[in-house]
């Protein structure tokens, strides 16, 4: 662990916020993005991908808070908000793959949706690398713990790119709504460990 108050901790730190505040940036843009993908394409996919950005949001405030030394019951209170929003998310993505799947409907393609998710899987990957390194060297859990969000972020991004192409290139209508799936899979899993504190 490097000592409190030294040169080194306070340059971890200074790159644990840079991490964070890139996270931000990069979730409020895709916010956008993805709404305007989603609303093209009418992509539940890309729709649910959104709201995940949201929780991402969540997240990063939830580790800016707590690197400035909030205190761990705030953490907490924020915390379960965000196992609440997940729990939304997985709830609203599970009935509208299942909506689309009853109805058979089929999503537009969009070059908006594979570029976007494409280029965020990388920068999540490398998000998530640098949140691990740093709260490692900090000793500080909840930045570690909040890089396997932002993991999961790039996990989700690339499921949701496989069924954007499937839907593209073969006009597998379907992979749209599985790629939903996948997502609500996540959701309901990050709800568990977030409430019973497994991480």
């Amino acid at each position: 662990m490097v000592p409190a108050a030294s040169p080194a901790r306070s340059a971890l730190l200074r790159r644990g916020f840079a991490l964070e505040y890139v996270t931000l940036a990069w979730n409020v843009a895709g916010i956008v993005v993805l709404a305007i993908a989603a609303v093209s394409a009418r992509s539940v996919a890309l729709a649910g991908f959104g709201l995940d950005s949201l929780i991402e949001i969540g997240a990063s405030t939830v580790v800016l808070w707590e690197l400035s030394g909030s205190g761990e019951d705030r953490q907490r209170r924020a915390l379960r908000l965000i196992g609440v929003a997940f729990g939304a998310l997985a709830v609203y993505l599970a009935v509208q793959s299942s909506t689309v799947l009853a109805i058979g409907f089929h999503p537009r393609h969009s070059a908006a949706g594979i570029g976007w998710t494409g280029v965020t899987a990388l920068v999540m990957f490398t998000l998530s690398a640098g949140k691990a390194r740093t709260g490692k060297a900090l000793d500080n859990p909840v930045l570690a713990t909040e890089g396997r969000v932002t993991l999961i972020d790039g996990l989700l991004a690339v499921a949701v790119l496989a069924g954007l192409a499937l839907n593209a290139g073969l006009g597998w209508w379907w992979a749209d709504p599985l790629a939903g799936y996948v997502l609500v899979y996540y959701a309901a899993r990050e709800v568990k460990e977030i409430v019973t504190g497994q991480r």
